[in-house]
């Protein structure tokens, strides 16, 4: 899947959009998500233009990938996740789901979850 510059999540860091911004720092942008699906939702974008994890693991510099990731430890420990835990996940293509085709991991948390995927998987 090729980056479309005008995803919703490009046009958030190039601040045509507006967020409900929680965290910012040079590698990594944090928002609420807009249809939160658990009492605490949250984005985590990085600053750069990365379709999917593999995309971002392959291609980003090794200082936006460490900044990314412990961008998402900060925002889940300033959000107060860590003493009842929480739920990081990221999609990628559309057997997932992915709705923008943008890096992003969602933090879920504030509330018990429940298991992640229906115990009724079918082949």
């Amino acid at each position: 899947m090729a980056y479309d510059q005008n995803n919703i999540f490009a046009k958030i860091l190039r601040g045509e959009i507006p967020c409900n911004k929680v965290f910012e720092n040079d590698h990594a942008l944090a928002f609420h998500d807009i249809n939160p699906q658990a009492s605490v939702h949250v984005l985590v974008i990085p600053k750069g233009d990365y379709v999917s994890m593999a995309d971002f693991t392959a291609n980003a510099p090794a200082e936006l990938i460490e900044g990314f990731m412990r961008a998402v430890g900060e925002v889940a420990r300033e959000l107060g996740l860590e003493s009842g835990g929480y739920r990081t996940i990221s999609n990628a293509g559309p057997n997932s789901h992915q709705e923008v085709p943008h890096l992003h991991i969602h933090i879920l948390g504030g509330r018990p979850l429940g298991p992640l995927l229906d115990s009724r998987f079918e082949n």
